[in-house]
């Protein structure tokens, strides 16, 4: 989300949502970023099977850019307008334990193992906004990079959140990925298998998709991939009944 307006505009439904009783918890990666100061300091950004490739030096950039930086962009922007922002990590108050992704050669990246929501439902009980940032470290303190949407639908989960809510840089799941007429409005887990076994979600949509199946099935009642890019996006899929973007739910029912 690099339009600055656009992002200031995020801040300011999540402040919204959050003074109107709804408990938001925001997470968030950082890849156009990390990729930046890569290459500042030298160090080639590299990808496998899209994911990316991270080394000691790379792990030491990650954390940097997206405890550092990032997270606190955010909770300074949710602050100035006008909400009670935390930033937080994996790390903190053992929050999430990570392990391997499992694959070789790409260093130290890794998926959720656990989620700890004790500090997270304190905070969101006395009315803050936790932000947490996509790094955690295993049981022997070494850190890891993890995938944002992942952890989300972790800890959405763990919460048992009523709603998990992506935004990314497409309308959601489209039959004809070049063509934003063709958005498909709503699935259940068993129509959004079959979508990623036809290869109508394909590429960087498929682990979203599937970072939401795996959260409905824990639990959370409603998962929805939006278009990040439309203002006031957050505000039109809560508080309309025709929503935007794709809805992905456990069973089949209308919105």
């Amino acid at each position: 989300m690099k339009d600055s307006s656009l992002k200031d505009k995020v801040m300011q439904d999540i402040v919204l949502l959050s003074f109107v009783g709804i408990r938001v918890v925001v997470v968030h990666g950082g890849g156009p970023e990390i990729n930046s100061w890569l290459i500042k300091l030298g160090i080639e950004p590299q990808f496998k099977n899209g994911l990316r490739v991270t080394d000691a030096a790379t792990m030491d950039v990650v954390e940097m850019v997206l405890v550092g930086r990032v997270n606190k962009e955010i909770v300074s922007l949710i602050n100035q307008a006008g909400g009670e922002a935390v930033g937080l990590c994996g790390k903190d108050a053992n929050l999430i334990k990570a392990r391997p992704e499992g694959q070789a050669d790409i260093g130290f990246v890794g998926e959720v193992s656990s989620v700890n929501t004790k500090l997270l439902e304190s905070l969101v009980s006395s009315g803050y906004i936790p932000v947490v940032s996509s790094v955690a470290t295993d049981e022997d303190g070494q850190a890891y990079n993890m995938n944002a949407d992942t952890v989300a639908g972790e800890i959405a989960a763990a919460l048992g959140a009523e709603k998990l809510i992506l935004l990314t840089d497409t309308a959601g799941i489209l039959e004809d990925y070049h063509n934003p007429d063709t958005l498909i409005a709503q699935v259940n887990i068993q129509e959004a298998r079959q979508l990623i076994d036809q290869g109508i979600v394909s590429g960087g949509m498929i682990p979203k998709v599937n970072c939401c199946v795996r959260s409905l099935a824990q639990g959370v009642r409603a998962a929805h991939i939006l278009d990040g890019r439309v203002p006031h996006a957050l505000l039109q899929e809560v508080f309309t009944d025709s929503g935007i973007g794709t809805m992905i739910v456990a069973s089949e029912f209308m919105r």
